[in-house]
């Protein structure tokens, strides 16, 4: 009787937990893996553990593979998921081309985050009006912000160096707003590209002597690469700047920019808004607005600089 009781309870609950939900698929094309886009995943799915939205979810890298990231979002095509993510630029455009091209009934509601210009990634047409199937969060820096700070920590740079992966959409974005700030400020930038992980030592060496400073964009290949930046700026005493805040704990002197974790957090929020049946194309683009200065005083030491005291002072986190 005991058991026939236990039964009929067990099973009163399932029913119970059925009703109050469904459990949804979501596939996820997250570009490489280095801690900012890694805190944006985590950040999403805190938000949906936090909100008890029952979600399973495919998750799929493309280890800075653009070949790899276009193969897998024809793949998640086939999933059928209630939902699309692309985490960066690269993973973003490789899902919107598949959707773009999928059979009607294949189609599927898209969300892009951590993408910096998705209107000149091709992503949507307007920010306030994305139309189709696709909306997200970008990570567009204030970049004017961004260089001032750079220009505070080291005084007198009349050449910048700036690394990054032609290839990405995001990164030549942010090289043609830097170059603009540049002729305002009175600096030159330098260009060292890199179009896969295993060149950005060199491009990162090509620098050295020529330039005063170092600054890496929020570009994925660099960014997961990162370590090898930090070694030539160490041997060199040459400064390396970065747009990300993660990047400072691996040993950039400073950043100015988001807590990508935070960035995940709000993207979760609209993926919850698409699951339970808002239009991707009705919800306007998110911007991030919430900065953070980190400042890294034992590498800046090793790269030659003394934090100034006005930025200490200001800093989020300090890492000595």
């Amino acid at each position: 009787m005991k058991r026939l009781m236990m039964a009929v309870l067990m099973m009163a609950v399932f029913t119970a937990q059925g009703a109050l939900g469904q459990t949804y698929t979501i596939s996820v094309n997250q570009f490489v893996e280095h801690p900012a886009l890694d805190a944006v995943l985590k950040g999403l799915q805190d938000y949906l553990k936090d909100n008890n939205i029952e979600v399973k979810y495919n998750i799929h890298n493309a280890q800075a593979n653009m070949g790899t990231a276009t193969q897998i979002a024809k793949q998640m095509i086939g999933e059928k998921p209630d939902l699309l993510v692309a985490i960066a630029t690269p993973s973003a455009q490789a899902v919107a081309q598949a959707n773009n091209k999928a059979p009607e009934e294949m189609k599927r509601p898209f969300l892009f985050t951590a993408v910096t210009d998705p209107v000149s990634a091709g992503l949507v047409e307007d920010i306030n009006k994305p139309g189709g199937l696709t909306t997200g969060v970008s990570d567009l820096l204030p970049l004017a912000e961004h260089i001032r700070m750079v220009t505070t920590y080291k005084p007198g740079i009349k050449k910048l160096g700036l690394l990054y992966n032609a290839g990405e959409a995001n990164s030549k974005a942010n090289l043609a707003g830097i170059k603009e700030i540049g002729k305002d400020m009175g600096f030159e930038v330098v260009e060292a590209t890199a179009s896969k992980t295993a060149d950005v030592y060199q491009s990162a060496k090509s620098l050295i002597g020529r330039v005063d400073a170092v600054f890496v964009p929020t570009d994925n290949t660099i960014v997961s690469a990162l370590e090898s930046v930090i070694k030539i700026g160490v041997q060199n005493k040459l400064p390396i700047f970065c747009a990300d805040v993660d990047s400072v704990k691996r040993g950039a002197i400073a950043a100015m920019g988001f807590d990508y974790y935070k960035h995940g957090y709000q993207t979760g929020a609209m993926v919850q808004r698409i699951l339970k049946g808002e239009k991707p194309a009705d919800i306007p683009v998110e911007f991030q607005k919430d900065l953070q200065l980190h400042i890294n005083k034992v590498y800046s030491e090793k790269m030659g600089l003394v934090p100034p005291r006005e930025l200490l002072e200001k800093a989020t986190k300090i890492y000595e």
